[in-house]
């Protein structure tokens, strides 16, 4: 995914190596100059790449969680398509990231790919560089709706694996059958 071909910068090898040593399950990268949620893939290895949808093997559990997002912002859940991030409502807020537009080296492909971590990107306000006086606005639209995205870090499963003595096994491997991608187990 991130190839030698690729100069990486030292504060984004600092971030790939602290993702890996601790198990985050959910994050969101939080962006400005849309109103919308999009999810992985960010990156259509298809020839045509650019607006190709292109599902990881999680586009169901992915759905729900920009959906949980979307739903609970009130611009973005706001069924106005004359607005910012209108061009979206048809789709409910959200998107899959190549669809909208495909691009390599992104976080979320990163975190899908290489930890055990789903994440989405949130595009929270119109303005690319909104100003100071306008962050305030912004931080209230999303607060609620970040609030519930946290929430959904208790969906799904979870639990403990231990060998027969009860120990905790690190680095197990759990597989969801119809879904092939693994996660693995934390320390």
């Amino acid at each position: 995914f991130f190839s030698s071909v690729f100069q990486v910068a030292p504060e984004t090898k600092a971030i790939m190596k602290w993702l890996r040593s601790i198990p985050f399950v959910l994050s969101a990268s939080l962006h400005g100059g849309e109103l919308v949620v999009t999810y992985p893939y960010d990156y259509s290895r298809h020839p045509m790449e650019e607006k190709m949808f292109s599902p990881t093997p999680d586009e169901k559990v992915f759905k729900m969680l920009a959906k949980a997002y979307a739903d609970a912002h009130p611009v973005i859940s706001d069924r106005s398509e004359l607005r910012c991030g209108g061009n979206f409502v048809k789709r409910g807020g959200i998107i899959n990231g190549a669809e909208w537009y495909s691009f390599t080296g992104g976080m979320a492909d990163f975190n899908y790919l290489h930890t055990n971590c789903f994440e989405v990107t949130v595009e929270v306000g119109c303005e690319k560089f909104p100003l100071e006086e306008e962050l305030f606005t912004i931080w209230h639209e999303n607060k609620g709706a970040l609030l519930n995205y946290m929430e959904m870090v208790h969906r799904g499963i979870k639990g403990i694996v231990s060998d027969k003595f009860g120990n905790p096994i690190k680095n197990a491997r759990i597989s969801v059958r119809g879904i092939q991608h693994d996660v693995t187990t934390g320390n």
